[in-house]
């Protein structure tokens, strides 16, 4: 398993998978190890996947200091993988909380993005969070679903904040609820950093203005893809995600929810390697990593 070293003295871990040019693949959770990923639904078969296990999950050591959990302070940790890969410029897609990591990237280093995909990413970045209102009405569109009449109370409550999360609750995150989005449900406990994960969003961790001012800068293309059943982003609010980057589109996976490459592998798999065969102002890989080889 390959390993760096962040500028903080922890060692962080990255999996690779797949063949091609590389894509450097940032989790969600938030702080939920990059197991959850697999091969994002066979895009490995288009480019070779770099998933960095974040600080504190999956392979990676916990670091000395928890505030380094902060999503603006694990820039440093994706600049630092971009370095012990070798990359000039990189092709990078952030998933879910990922997005808003990618976004605080590409703001801070808009040299070093070639491309950038945001995948369900709700962006807390700019300053536009999921509303409960969002959940809601994208909650409705499953009225029809066997487990909507039990869950559909609860979700209510939790949004309310009187309610603890609740399982009856993931079906409303994928967009076909059968045994493998229950089994990829199962895992996200075991897979997330539970204290990390409530210090990625906390005080100053975002300055919405600031990233929006950065990010009017940013060449790189963007695609922006949202799932048609996701409440958190909804479609419109990933459409006005989009909006705000100067050079973005946004494409909605129809019957899609928060993990749209179990929803629809091939859907997923064809949009997005056809955005990351568009043309960009130069090659992303310079030197280092290897583009075939063992999953690892």
């Amino acid at each position: 398993m390959p390993a760096f070293t962040a500028p903080d003295g922890t060692r962080l871990a990255y999996h690779l998978r797949g063949a091609g040019d590389p894509l450097v693949v940032l989790p969600g959770g938030p702080m939920r190890a990059s197991s959850y990923l697999g091969d994002l639904g066979g895009l490995g078969r288009h480019r070779r996947l770099v998933l960095p296990d974040q600080r504190g999950t999956g392979e990676s050591e916990v670091p000395a200091d928890p505030a380094s959990y902060r999503c603006d302070r694990l820039v440093d940790d994706v600049e630092a993988l971009r370095r012990e890969l070798g990359l000039e410029r990189m092709d990078l897609l952030g998933h879910s909380a990922g997005g808003s990591l990618a976004l605080l990237y590409a703001a801070r280093y808009p040299e070093r993005v070639a491309r950038l995909v945001l995948v369900t990413a709700t962006p807390w970045a700019l300053g536009m969070p999921a509303t409960a209102g969002d959940r809601l009405a994208a909650a409705r569109l499953r009225a029809h679903e066997p487990w909507f009449a039990e869950a559909f109370p609860v979700l209510r409550a939790w949004l309310a904040g009187e309610h603890e999360f609740d399982d009856a609750l993931l079906p409303f995150f994928y967009g076909r609820w059968d045994a493998t989005a229950a089994a990829h449900a199962a895992r996200e406990e075991a897979e997330t950093n539970e204290e990390a994960a409530g210090v990625y969003g906390s005080a100053g961790a975002y300055d919405p203005p600031a990233t929006r001012a950065a990010l009017a800068r940013l060449t790189a293309p963007v695609l922006v893809l949202a799932g048609e059943l996701d409440g958190g982003p909804s479609p419109d609010l990933a459409r006005r995600a989009a909006a705000v980057l100067p050079h973005a589109r946004c494409v909605v996976q129809p019957g899609a929810g928060h993990y749209p490459w179990l929803d629809d592998p091939q859907w997923f798999t064809d949009r997005v390697a056809a955005f990351l065969a568009t043309a960009s102002p130069e090659r992303s890989l310079t030197r280092g990593l290897s583009a075939a080889g063992p999953d690892r």
